[in-house]
């Protein structure tokens, strides 16, 4: 039987190294952040524990498998890393953060079950993966870019023509479309999802829509 001492030690170190993969997740603005990475893992490590207990009350009794309660886990998990996954015609986001809620479950139930070596080294390779692999996706990997312009205009046909035509003079592509008016309603929202050939023209883009009569204001959104 685990002491107490054991058990809390187990449920905190599983907070810990959670908390450290959902700081890079909440620090980039996504669904599944902070608080979700810890509450996922320190619920796996808990249900380890659990199985481990009941393997140890009844194990004189039966032949239980420790690990079966907690091989539900890996496979309910994928209902809560779908949750965080979004598709729109331009691309689907949120598969990262999917992926590393799947793994802070693998940890947990590793630090439930004592496997402290292969935690901290699985949190350690996440980390790296999460912030030094996504500047070489961004540099090498990738070859067509993804970005959402957000532009305040005024109401017109006309006006998004020209806009239309100043994007498909920039070499991008046009994958996405919403529009709604703003609050005031005296101008158009617009969120246009752009496919980028070539991501030096991003800030060139932004300077020609900032210039054209009509439009208020032009901006990226931010990830």
């Amino acid at each position: 039987m685990l002491s107490n001492w054991t058990i809390l030690f187990r449920l905190i170190f599983a907070a810990f190294l959670s908390g450290v993969i959902g700081f890079e997740r909440e620090f980039h603005g996504r669904a599944a952040g902070f608080r979700t990475h810890i509450l996922l893992c320190v619920g796996s490590t808990l249900i380890m524990l659990t199985s481990m207990h009941i393997f140890d009350i009844y194990s004189s009794r039966i032949s239980p498998d420790p690990a079966r309660i907690a091989a539900g886990v890996i496979t309910g998990i994928g209902f809560l890393g779908a949750g965080t996954i979004m598709h729109s015609r331009s691309a689907v986001r949120g598969l990262t953060t999917a992926a590393s809620l799947w793994v802070v479950a693998g940890i947990g139930l590793a630090v439930g079950s004592g496997f402290y070596f292969g935690s901290i080294i699985t949190t350690i390779l996440t980390m790296i993966t999460l912030m030094l692999f996504s500047r070489l996706e961004h540099t090498m990997i990738r070859k067509d870019w993804y970005k959402t312009l957000i532009i305040e205009t005024k109401e017109g046909v006309d006006q998004l023509k020209a806009i239309r035509e100043t994007i498909a003079g920039r070499n991008s592509e046009i994958t996405d479309f919403e529009a709604e008016r703003t609050r005031d309603g005296a101008n158009m929202m617009l969120k246009i999802g752009l496919k980028l050939y070539k991501l030096r023209t991003a800030d060139q883009l932004i300077d020609d829509l900032a210039h054209l009569e009509g439009v208020k204001h032009v901006t990226w959104e931010t990830e």
